[in-house]
């Protein structure tokens, strides 16, 4: 236990600092990267030491962020907020809907790992370097990848003006 403990103290704030880069909220990161760890221990029979353990763990990490996204959505469809505040412009409002949409939608078509790195870059404000290391690759490859998928996207959007 000695060990985890070390390993815990070590990592925690890494895997945090990742955490909080993807969902901007710090209590949020915090109780990811907690459930990330507590993951981590009743799974480690399944780290193969093929990356570093800090990559791993922000893989655990970053299945929790979108489950927990997954589960935001759910709860937002089923119970929408009551007396929302209109003070926006409807019209720049309904242009901020279009192109979010548009955007979704072209992320969506997108094979990976174009949307991944694309929405760890975007979204999640990570830099190559850690795109690199959580795909266990080289951070030339992540910056491609990402320069790719904005091409894709770009591409997508061309599509959709013109039908």
């Amino acid at each position: 236990m000695d060990e985890f403990g070390e390993i815990y103290r070590t990592l925690f704030p890494q895997v945090y600092r990742y955490l909080l880069a993807l969902c901007r909220d710090p209590e949020l990161a915090e109780e990811l990267t907690q459930e990330t760890f507590f993951q981590g221990i009743q799974h480690i029979e399944a780290f193969r030491g093929e990356c570093r353990l800090y990559v791993w763990l922000c893989q655990i990490g970053k299945r929790q962020y979108f489950s927990w996204l997954r589960r935001q959505r759910s709860r937002r469809r089923q119970h929408p907020a009551e007396g929302e505040d209109r003070t926006v412009d409807p019209e720049a409002e309904w242009l901020e809907r279009e192109t979010a949409e548009e955007l979704r939608r072209g992320l969506e078509e997108m094979e990976e790992p174009y949307r991944e790195v694309f929405s760890l870059r975007v979204f999640g404000e990570l830099s190559f370097r850690q795109i690199a290391q959580l795909f266990g690759k080289t951070e030339s490859w992540a910056r491609v990848t990402y320069h790719r998928a904005r091409l894709k996207l770009k591409s997508a959007n061309k599509k959709s003006i013109g039908k």
